[in-house]
């Protein structure tokens, strides 16, 4: 379980790091007046924060959900890994760690992007 939950965490700053990467303002990381350590750090805080949220609350949300996931055939995960994120954010913010997600809509585009790095990359990490 500890494997696990450290390459979750990895996987998910990288994946963090390239959604907000492409989001520009709409999704940050840190602040623009944070040097490079700075904003290593709150990535690596809040890739700590995500991996927990995605290790205990993501399967409790899915299996709950399990009816509306097989209904609208699997739509729904997007839904639910876009609210996990804005969790995550939640979090964050309570913990004056500087994540920002410019919304819903946000959230769930950023939740594809989270979701295509971690398969690419989980492929190459061998998960």
């Amino acid at each position: 379980m500890l494997s696990r939950l450290l390459t979750s965490w990895v996987l998910g700053a990288a994946a963090l790091a390239t959604a907000a990467w492409l989001l520009g303002t709409h999704m940050s990381i840190g602040t623009a007046s944070d040097t490079t350590s700075d904003r290593l750090v709150t990535l690596a805080v809040v890739a700590a924060i995500f991996a927990v949220v995605n290790t205990f609350v993501a399967p409790i949300i899915k299996v709950l959900s399990l009816p509306f996931i097989i209904l609208t055939l699997g739509l729904a995960l997007v839904v639910i890994n876009a609210g996990l994120l804005l969790l995550t954010s939640r979090i964050a913010d309570s913990l004056d760690a500087p994540f920002f997600i410019d919304g819903f809509w946000w959230a769930v585009l950023a939740s594809i992007v989270i979701s295509i790095v971690n398969a690419v990359l989980g492929a190459f990490a061998g998960d």
